[in-house]
C-alpha cells in the first residue's frame, strides 16, 4: 500500500487561450501611457478622457449618502467599534474581545441519533458518511423555519436550517492512514467516503434567543446530505440534448452528484443554491481519445482542462465495485468507449459545472441543474430581486483570465412566488438570458448577449460551430471568448449590497497578471513581493474586489459603471501597490469569501497563500461607499484605473483570524444578526502525513496544548458575550 500521488489543479486554472481585447490595447489606441503618465498630476487621469469603439462613457455620480433603513435587527453603523483582531499565526479562531466561538459542525459529525460520534483512532465507514458532515465546508446559508408550518420563513432566528457546501476534501486525515492504493486500484470504502464527504449538508439548528447559544437538532428529518451521488435531474435549455446523454440518462435529462461545490447563492423563494466549480479534475481521459472525437469536442475538452492524457483527482474510476454498482466508478473516465454516447461516459465531463437549486424544506424531489445559468467553474452566486423586474443572477468562474457572467429570467419577480420552491425555480431560471461582462477603460461596461444566433454565436462560429443553446451554456467559457468578454483575475464570489444595488466581486488574484494576461484597468497590477523573505511573488499577489452599477438601476441593463471598491495589499507596500491605504488593523490578501449582510455590513473573507508568511485567513467587516465615491490612480506597472475611497479603521477592520493553514470561507447571520455562522476549510492542509499535522484545529479551540487531534473542517458559530448584534 502506498499514498496517493497529490493532484493539482494547473490543469483547472488557467485555460483561457482567447486573445480578447485587452483595456490597455484599447487605451493605446487613443494615447501611449508614457505621454498620458507624463501629461498629469502623478499620473492619474479620468480614464473617460476617450470613448472606447464599443462603449459610450457614463458620468460617475457626486458622492451621496447612504439612507438607513431601521429594523428589528438594526441599522448600518456609521462607523466600526469592536477591536480589531491583530495578525497572528496561532492555532486558533481569534476574534475579537466581547465575542464567543463555538465548533458546531465538524468533518465526520453525524446528523442522525443512531450513529457514533467522530473517532480519530476509528475513521467511521464510508457508507456512514451518508448522515456524516462532509469535508472542506464552504458556501453556507441560513434559512429561518416557522416551527408551524415548517416552511422558510426569513423572519425567524430561532430555529432554521443551516445549509452548507463541501467543496473538496483533505484526504490526508479523512482515510485512517491517508488515501491508499492496492494493486492500483482505489479501495471502495476510501472511494465511498470521498465520494459522500462531498456535496451538501442540510441540518436542523436551535439558537437560544436569550443566551444565543446554537445546536444541533439531531433527530429532526430535515438533516440530510446531498453527495456525489444523489440523483439529480437537468433542466433549462441543455436538458435533453445529446451534450448530456450518457449510459445513465440516454436521454441527457438525469445525473448522479454534485461536487467540488464551492460559493453558493440563495434564491428569493427560499431554495438554496450550490455551485460545481473545479469539477473537471475529477475526471480521467487517456491519451488515445483524440483519435475518436472531432475537432470542436477536442478543443471544448482542452477549454474546460481536459486534455487527453489528463488523470483524475483522487483516482475514483479505479476503485472495483463490490457495494455498490461498478457504473458508479466508470463513470469517471470521459472517453469514447462505445459506438454511440448513450452507451459511455463521453459526456460525463458536461454533466456537472452548472448551478445547482436545492429545496432545503423538500425531502421528497431532486436537487435541480439549472442549465440556463451556462456551465463553468462556477464560484458563486448572487441573486438581485426587484419586484416588477426580471430577476438577475451575477456569477464568477473563478480560474485566471476567466469571465463574470449575468443570467436575466424572462418571467418578472412577483413577491407572491416567495414560497414557490422548485416550481418557482422552473418559472424563474429555465428561461432567460445569459451575458458576459465586458469592462471598459472609461470606467463603463457591456453585457453581451450569449444567446444562439446573436453576436456571431452561430454554426460558422470559429471558436465553436453552436447549434443550439445548449451549446452555448454548455461550452460558456468558448461562447464567451468569441464575444470578446474581459478576463479577469479569478472572479470568485458574488454580493449585492442591500440599499444601493451595487455588485460586488472578489478577484482573488493571478500569478499571471501582466505576462500571459496584461494589464488592464479591470485588472491593474502587476507587481513584485518577497514571501518569508526569501520567495518572489509576481503579478496580481493579493487580489482586489470590483463592483459595478447597473444603469438606470435595471436588472435587464445591458450597460453599467465600475471602480474597484478594494485592493488587497500588505500595509507597507509603496502607495502605488497599496492603493486602498490599508493598515495593520486592516490589511489583507486574496479575497474570496464575501456576503453582504441585512444592514450592509460587508463581510470579507480570504484564501491566501501569499501573506501566510505573516499571518493566517481571515476575516474582516466593511462599511463600503458606493461606485464612483473614489478618483483615479495609476498602479506600480503605470496602469490607470477607477479606484473607491480610501478606506480607514473605522469602515474596515479584521474581525477574525483562522487557525493554521485553514482557508476562511463561507459566510451567513441569523435575521435578526445575532449569530454569524464561518466555515474553517482544510486547517492543517500543508500536513505532510496523517500522523504528523500541521494544525490540531478545532481541538485547540478547547484546548490549545492539544498536539494528537486531527485537523477536521468545521463550522463554527460566532456571538456577542452579551447577547447584542454581531458588529453592532
Amino acid at each position: 500500500m502506498k499514498e496517493q500521488t497529490p493532484y493539482h489543479e494547473d490543469q483547472e486554472l488557467d485555460n483561457n487561450n482567447s486573445e480578447n481585447t485587452h483595456f490597455n490595447d484599447i487605451l493605446e489606441q487613443y494615447i501611449s501611457r508614457r505621454d498620458l503618465i507624463k501629461k498629469t498630476a502623478s499620473g492619474a487621469i479620468a480614464l473617460a478622457i476617450a470613448t472606447s469603439a464599443t462603449a459610450t462613457s457614463i458620468p460617475f455620480r457626486h458622492p451621496r449618502p447612504h439612507k438607513h433603513r431601521p429594523t428589528e435587527s438594526g441599522t448600518r453603523p456609521e462607523k466600526l467599534t469592536f477591536t480589531p483582531v491583530a495578525k497572528n499565526k496561532l492555532d486558533v479562531v481569534t476574534v475579537p474581545e466581547g465575542y464567543d466561538v463555538k465548533v458546531l459542525y465538524r468533518l465526520g459529525d453525524a446528523i442522525h441519533p443512531a450513529l457514533n460520534d467522530w473517532d480519530d483512532n476509528n475513521i467511521p465507514s464510508g457508507p456512514s458518511f451518508q448522515f456524516r458532515s462532509g469535508d472542506c465546508h464552504d458556501g453556507i446559508h441560513f434559512f429561518g423555519l416557522n416551527s408551524r408550518t415548517k416552511q422558510v420563513d426569513d423572519r425567524v432566528s430561532s430555529e432554521g436550517l443551516l445549509v452548507m457546501n463541501h467543496e473538496y476534501i483533505n484526504p490526508t486525515f479523512l482515510h485512517p492512514k491517508g488515501p491508499t492504493k492496492v494493486d492500483g486500484h482505489r479501495p471502495e470504502d476510501e472511494v465511498i467516503r470521498e465520494t459522500n464527504a462531498h456535496g451538501v449538508s442540510i441540518i436542523h439548528i436551535r439558537k437560544d434567543d436569550a443566551t444565543q447559544d446554537v445546536n444541533l437538532v439531531k433527530h429532526s428529518i430535515f438533516n440530510r446530505r446531498i453527495t456525489a451521488t444523489t440523483l439529480m435531474q437537468f433542466e433549462g435549455p441543455a436538458a435533453g440534448s445529446k451534450l448530456l446523454a450518457t449510459a445513465f440518462s440516454p436521454k441527457g435529462v438525469r445525473t448522479r452528484g454534485t461536487h467540488n461545490n464551492c460559493g453558493n447563492g440563495y434564491t428569493p423563494w427560499g431554495t438554496y443554491l450550490t455551485t460545481e466549480e473545479n469539477f473537471i479534475g475529477y475526471f480521467q481521459r487517456s491519451k488515445e481519445d483524440d483519435n475518436k472525437r472531432p475537432a470542436h469536442e477536442i478543443a471544448a475538452l482542452a477549454r474546460y482542462g481536459l486534455k487527453a492524457g489528463s488523470s483524475s483527482r483522487y483516482g475514483w474510476e479505479s476503485a472495483v465495485g463490490k457495494l455498490q454498482p461498478q457504473d458508479l466508478y466508470d463513470r469517471w473516465v470521459a472517453d469514447v468507449k462505445k459506438s454511440s454516447e448513450k452507451l459511455d461516459y463521453r459526456n460525463g465531463p458536461n454533466t456537472f459545472g452548472w448551478m445547482v437549486e436545492i429545496d432545503p424544506f423538500d425531502i421528497k424531489h431532486h436537487p435541480v441543474k439549472r442549465t440556463a445559468l451556462g456551465r463553468f467553474a462556477h464560484e458563486d452566486s448572487a441573486c438581485r430581486a426587484v419586484a416588477g423586474q426580471p430577476l438577475a443572477f451575477y456569477m464568477g468562474d473563478d480560474s485566471r483570465g476567466e469571465y463574470i457572467y449575468k443570467y436575466v429570467s424572462d418571467a418578472v419577480w412577483n413577491p407572491r412566488d416567495s414560497k414557490g420552491g422548485y416550481k418557482a425555480g422552473d418559472k424563474y431560471m429555465n428561461r432567460g438570458r445569459l451575458y458576459v461582462a465586458k469592462f471598459n477603460q472609461n470606467g463603463t461596461g457591456e453585457w453581451i448577449e450569449l444567446t444562439h444566433g446573436k453576436n456571431g454565436l452561430n454554426a460558422s462560429n470559429k471558436v465553436y460551430p453552436f447549434t443550439s443553446q445548449a451549446d452555448v451554456v454548455t461550452f460558456a467559457r468558448m461562447a464567451a471568448d468569441s464575444v470578446g468578454a474581459t478576463r479577469m483575475d479569478r472572479p470568485e464570489w458574488c454580493s449585492i449590497h442591500p440599499e444601493t444595488g451595487e455588485v460586488y466581486v472578489t478577484l482573488t488574484n493571478n500569478s499571471n497578471r501582466g505576462t500571459n494576461y496584461p494589464t488592464d484597468a479591470a485588472n491593474p497590477r502587476n507587481y513584485q513581493d518577497l514571501y518569508g523573505g526569501t520567495k518572489t511573488q509576481k503579478g496580481n499577489v493579493n487580489g482586489h474586489v470590483i463592483r459595478f452599477k447597473e444603469v438606470n438601476d435595471q436588472t435587464t441593463a445591458t450597460r453599467f459603471e465600475w471602480d474597484i471598491y478594494l485592493f488587497g495589499a500588505e500595509a507597507g507596500m509603496n502607495p502605488n501597490i497599496n492603493l486602498s491605504g490599508l493598515t495593520d488593523n486592516n490589511d489583507f490578501s486574496s479575497p474570496d469569501g464575501m456576503a453582504f449582510d441585512s444592514r450592509g455590513i460587508l463581510w470579507l473573507q480570504t484564501d491566501d497563500s501569499a501573506y501566510t508568511d505573516v499571518t493566517n485567513c481571515m476575516m474582516l467587516a466593511a462599511l463600503p461607499g458606493f461606485v464612483g465615491d473614489g478618483t483615479t490612480a495609476t498602479t506600480s506597472s503605470g496602469q490607470l484605473t477607477r479606484v473607491g475611497a480610501k478606506v480607514n479603521d473605522s469602515n474596515l477592520r479584521r474581525f477574525l483570524v483562522g487557525p493554521k493553514e485553514a482557508e476562511i470561507t463561507g459566510i451567513t447571520l441569523t435575521p435578526d444578526n445575532k449569530a454569524i455562522f464561518v466555515n474553517i476549510q482544510h486547517p492543517g492542509e500543508e500536513s505532510a502525513s496523517f500522523d504528523q499535522p500541521n494544525s490540531h484545529w478545532p481541538a485547540t479551540q478547547a484546548n490549545a496544548g492539544n498536539t494528537t487531534a486531527r485537523p477536521r473542517s468545521a463550522t463554527i458559530v460566532i456571538t456577542r458575550k452579551d447577547g447584542g448584534l454581531i458588529a453592532g
